[in-house]
């Protein structure tokens, strides 16, 4: 068996994901770096969420073998695991209440629950969660009640609340969902100085759209009906033909500076 690299934060090795007779995922092979931000791209269907849940340790494949952060799915306990993740989704969101202050949204993720109820937190937590509301730029909502924020603020509270526990490997699943432009283009500046932070975690983000790829991001996987179309170096990845396969139409690429943009 050859040498673990201690220098992998996600390591698949043919991973296969089967439901009900349909191939969510097939045959993928992946490896992602402590220093790497990855975008992984596709359209609906293409196994995006199933793959984030199998490297945030959430799903267990059905073939192939599945390392993160060392462990080996299947022989580790993911409850642990999960501490070392941070992770931002539609499905975790929805579990927050709406009456929750913002403060309490991000400071019981040390805990990993939802919802703050008789938990005690140490002052370094309190101030943690202070730190990373101001890094997204809502601290003077930290009083407010989650519900009543703005999409493009709750998002920013969520991606927030990922890095409450210092994670090793941080999984963002269509932060720029639902966003209006300023919103978007908000969201994609923060997370453009979170990429080029060496301080920070690897990181996957998961999307639709080469425009809410925020610049400082390295490397791109490309996934059609649960396949690699392509992956590796943004640059050399992220190309007309590619995006032309992964979508399934005539896609024309466009690049200024470290933006992207997509038209027919």
């Amino acid at each position: 068996m050859p040498a673990a690299n201690d220098d992998l934060v996600i390591d698949l090795d043919g991973v296969g994901v089967t439901r009900s007779g349909a191939h969510l995922l097939r045959d993928l092979t992946w490896q992602v770096e402590l220093d790497e931000r990855w975008v992984v791209l596709g359209p609906n269907g293409a196994g995006k969420t199933t793959l984030l849940n199998i490297a945030g340790a959430r799903l267990y494949p059905s073939t192939g073998t599945a390392r993160v952060l060392g462990e080996r799915l299947g022989r580790t306990d993911v409850n642990e695991l999960r501490t070392r993740i941070g992770l931002s989704s539609a499905a975790l969101a929805e579990r927050i209440p709406g009456d929750e202050i913002v403060h309490n949204v991000v400071v019981t993720a040390s805990w990993g629950v939802v919802g703050r109820w008789r938990e005690r937190y140490e002052s370094i937590d309190e101030v943690r969660a202070r730190a990373l509301l101001d890094q997204f730029g809502v601290a003077g909502l930290a009083d407010r009640a989650y519900g009543t924020l703005s999409e493009g603020e709750r998002k920013r509270v969520q991606i927030a609340r990922a890095l409450m526990t210092d994670p090793e490997l941080l999984m963002l699943d269509e932060p720029a969902a639902g966003l209006d432009l300023g919103a978007r283009e908000d969201l994609v500046n923060r997370l453009a100085e979170l990429a080029y932070d060496p301080d920070a975690p690897a990181i996957v983000l998961v999307t639709h759209h080469v425009e809410e790829i925020p610049p400082g991001f390295t490397h791109a996987l490309l996934l059609r009906e649960g396949g690699v179309v392509a992956q590796g170096l943004i640059g050399t990845v992220l190309t007309s033909d590619n995006l032309s396969k992964t979508f399934g139409l005539p896609l024309k690429l466009e690049r200024s500076g470290e933006r992207f943009i997509a038209f027919s």
